[in-house]
């Protein structure tokens, strides 16, 4: 019998190879918390699914071992891992009812049929579509086949759920909404989600804890939170919402903070990932962490020049020329007391040492 950890999903050392030359998922080594919400987020091609898919048991791992409530799995059929699975395109049964699709999985196991019925009522109420139980997939919304898909996935009462981005093919709204139910699902099921997508603004929302993958390797490994403010690497911080780049050279390092110079002027930053004077680096600075002609003194203030202003409801997107840069962009809360900024207007742009990361060289 294995022993029973908080840890509940185990990769260790998990390579795969499609060709037998180029790993597409290399050296995985990850630990995945009972309970949690993990999203593994990256670009297309960055490993992120084909990890799903090895942990899900349809795909198998060239080398390493993945583990489930401490057994090696690697090996096993995915019927056998005790795993429910959510995929984009849904995967139902059009020919069925909304109650025998949810049914399926548990007529697979030969359960009773009073034990089927009373899982699928509370199935469908876990997901709030009591009274579509016989309706037909085809006489659904985008967003309730989701929901049917979800809950054929949590029927059985798997120890845990997967899901391989189940919101792409939602209208925007639609998506926004079903990120907010999915997060307050998990909260009230207290089961292991383990969710795969390419959009950032997704992992932040919902996630315990995001993988930020690229060419097959976890870049970063943490909270949307840490993610978001102090990122490991250029990648990461171009990858989690919107930051300007500057490329420049360390100055001067002192403890956690140095001096950046980029244009012939010197910035300070926080030394995030780079090394001494001398080092090549990308500072990293979010938008909305920029003012423009504050009355609060700064560590970095600049002169900019504004190049155009775009409104886009709840804010104002300016862009800059500074410091030989022409898509340097600032963030601009849109309150009625705003300031009229027009293009060729001189400004002065400033931000604090703090919310400027300097990290690797782009």
């Amino acid at each position: 019998m294995a022993e029973r950890t908080d840890t509940i999903v185990r990769f260790a050392g998990v390579e795969k190879t499609y060709d037998g030359q180029s790993l597409v998922v290399k050296s995985l080594d990850l630990e995945i918390a009972r309970g949690e919400f993990l999203t593994l987020l990256g670009p297309s091609g960055s490993g992120k699914t084909t990890t799903l898919m090895m942990l899900a048991g349809f795909e198998q791992p060239t080398r390493g071992e993945i583990f489930l409530d401490g057994r090696p799995v690697s090996r096993l059929p995915p019927w056998k891992r005790d795993i429910g699975m959510v995929f984009q395109n849904y995967a139902l049964f059009p020919h069925m009812t909304v109650a025998e699709n949810v049914a399926f999985p548990l007529g697979v196991r030969r359960l009773p049929k009073a034990e089927i019925d009373r899982r699928v009522e509370r199935a469908l109420a876990m997901v709030r579509l009591e009274g579509f139980e016989s309706r037909r997939p085809a006489q659904l919304s985008g967003g309730q086949q989701q929901r049917v898909a979800l809950a054929r996935a949590l029927v059985f009462e798997p120890k845990l759920v997967l899901m391989d981005e189940p919101l792409g093919a939602l209208d925007k709204q639609l998506r926004e909404s079903m990120q907010y139910e999915l997060k307050h699902l998990h909260e009230r099921l207290g089961l292991t989600f383990v969710y795969v997508t390419h959009d950032q603004g997704e992992a932040l929302t919902m996630s315990d804890r995001v993988a930020v993958f690229n060419d097959g390797r976890i870049q970063q490994l943490a909270s949307p939170a840490e993610l978001y403010e102090r990122p490991n690497n250029a990648f990461v911080a171009r990858f989690i919402g919107e930051n300007n780049r500057l490329l420049g050279t360390v100055v001067e390092r002192f403890g956690e903070r140095c001096l950046v110079e980029v244009a012939g002027r010197k910035i300070a930053a926080v030394a995030g990932n780079v090394g001494g004077a001398g080092s090549a680096t990308t500072l990293s600075i979010r938008p909305e962490r920029v003012s423009i002609n504050s009355m609060i003194a700064r560590d970095n203030e600049l002169e900019g020049e504004v190049l155009e202003t775009i409104y886009h409801g709840d804010h104002l997107r300016v862009r800059l020329a500074l410091l030989g840069h022409e898509d340097f962009v600032v963030k601009l809360a849109n309150r009625q007391d705003q300031m009229r900024l027009a293009p060729g207007q001189k400004v002065k742009v400033s931000w604090a040492a703090a919310d400027c990361r300097a990290l690797d060289a782009e």
